[in-house]
C-alpha cells in the first residue's frame, strides 16, 4: 500500500493545480546602480555539513520505492552530483518495510559519492532503530525527521494519533552523532513550535511553509469521496515562517522550502534569513515533463539568475547576501506586525 501511495503522490502532484501563496511578493529588496562588483566574481559556494557545496540549494525530498521512482532518484542524484548541491531522499519507511525498495534510496549514494552530501529522510514518530537504519541505508550525512500531521489527516489510510512527537524526536537527538533536520511537509513551522524544537536541541529547521506542494489537494485527489478543497489554502506562507523562526536565534540552521521556484525567491529567503534553500516540486516538474535536461537547464537558470540578482545588488558572495536591507509589505507585514 506504501509503495502504491508514493507513485500516486508523484501522479497527483502532476495533476494538482493549487497555488498557495509563500508571500515572497512582500519582500522588497533594492537595486544597487553601482555594486561595484563583476559577474564573473560571484561566488554562491558555502559549507554546510561540513562539505563545501556550490550554490546555496538543496533538492529537497521527493520520493523513492519501485523501479520507476528510483529513475526519479537516479536524475535527482545526477542532477546534484552536476552541480554539487545536496540531496535529500524521500521517506525511506517503505525500505525498511520492503527490502526490494531499498535500491531505489542506495542508488542516490552510489551515484552522488562520498564527497558530496546525501540527507536521509523518515518520520519524526517512527521508531529509532527504524530511524537508525535509513541514516545507514545511505551512509546519510545528516537525517530529515519530518512533520506531516496535515498530510496523515487527510490521508484516508493516514495516522490520527500524535501525542509524544516532540519526545520521539528528543530520543532521536540522544542517539544520533549527526546533524537532524526537522522539516515540515509544505504548512510551515511556526514561531511558537520552532522555539519548542530549539528547546529540545533541534539546530536545523526547514520551514517548509505554504506556497508549494499541498499534500490536502494530493491527498484529496486520492480520495473519490471526500472534498477538502475549502482547506486547501491551509499553512503558514513560507515567507512568513522564515522570518519568524529566524528571529527567534542566529544560531538555528533555517532551510527555506515551500514554493520556492525562481531566483528571486532563492535571493530572498538568503536576505531574510535562510541559510539554505531547497526546492523538490518545482523540480520534479522539469523532470517529469521535460526530461532530465530539462531540470538541468532549470537549476542552471537558477544559478546563472541568482548571480545577476547579486550583481544587482553589489555583494559578491552568500555571506554578504545576507546584510542586504529589506522591506516587508502588504499581507505579510500585516502578519508579522498584526
Amino acid at each position: 500500500m506504501r509503495l502504491d501511495r508514493k507513485k500516486e503522490h508523484i501522479e497527483n502532484y502532476l495533476k494538482s493545480d493549487y497555488k498557495g501563496e509563500t508571500l515572497f511578493e512582500d519582500i522588497y529588496i533594492e537595486n544597487n546602480a553601482l555594486p561595484e562588483v563583476n559577474l564573473d566574481e560571484i561566488d554562491t559556494s558555502m559549507k554546510f555539513l561540513g562539505k563545501n557545496i556550490s550554490f546555496p540549494l538543496m533538492i529537497n525530498a521527493i520520493t523513492g520505492g519501485g523501479e520507476e521512482l528510483a529513475d526519479i532518484n537516479e536524475d535527482l542524484a545526477r542532477l546534484a552530483k552536476i552541480f554539487n548541491i545536496p540531496m535529500a531522499v524521500g521517506s525511506q519507511t517503505v525500505a525498511i518495510e520492503r527490502e526490494e525498495c531499498k535500491s531505489s534510496f542506495e542508488i542516490v549514494r552510489d551515484i552522488i559519492g562520498k564527497d558530496n552530501i546525501v540527507i536521509g529522510n523518515i518520520s519524526a514518530n517512527a521508531p529509532i532503530e527504524n530511524f537508525l537504519e535509513a541514516s545507514k541505508m545511505i551512509d546519510a550525512d545528516a537525517m530529515q525527521v519530518h512533520l506531516n500531521v496535515a498530510q496523515e489527516l487527510f490521508m484516508e489510510e493516514g495516522d490520527k494519533h500524535f501525542r509524544g512527537i516532540k519526545k520521539n524526536i528528543s530520543k532521536f537527538l540522544e542517539v544520533y552523532d549527526k546533524p537532524i533536520i526537522v522539516k515540515e511537509v509544505g504548512f510551515g513551522i511556526s514561531k511558537k513550535v520552532a522555539c519548542e524544537l530549539k528547546g529540545i536541541g533541534v539546530k536545523y529547521i526547514d520551514v517548509a511553509g505554504a506556497g508549494g506542494t499541498n499534500f490536502i489537494e494530493i491527498e484529496d485527489i486520492r480520495n473519490f469521496s471526500s472534498d477538502y478543497s475549502d482547506l486547501y489554502e491551509w499553512g503558514i506562507p513560507t515567507a512568513k515562517a522564515l522570518i519568524e523562526c529566524r528571529g527567534i536565534s542566529d544560531d538555528l540552521f533555517i532551510v527555506s522550502s515551500g514554493g520556492i521556484k525562481t531566483a528571486q525567491d532563492i535571493v530572498k529567503s538568503l536576505v531574510v534569513g535562510g541559510n539554505l534553500t531547497a526546492i523538490s516540486g518545482e523540480i520534479l516538474l522539469y523532470l517529469m515533463h521535460g526530461g532530465f535536461d530539462a531540470a538541468k537547464d532549470y537549476v542552471e537558470s537558477l544559478i546563472r539568475k541568482t548571480k545577476i540578482l547579486m550583481v544587482l545588488l553589489g555583494k559578491k558572495n552568500i555571506k554578504e547576501l545576507t546584510t542586504v536591507e529589506y522591506k516587508i509589505t502588504g499581507y505579510l507585514k500585516e502578519l508579522i506586525n498584526p
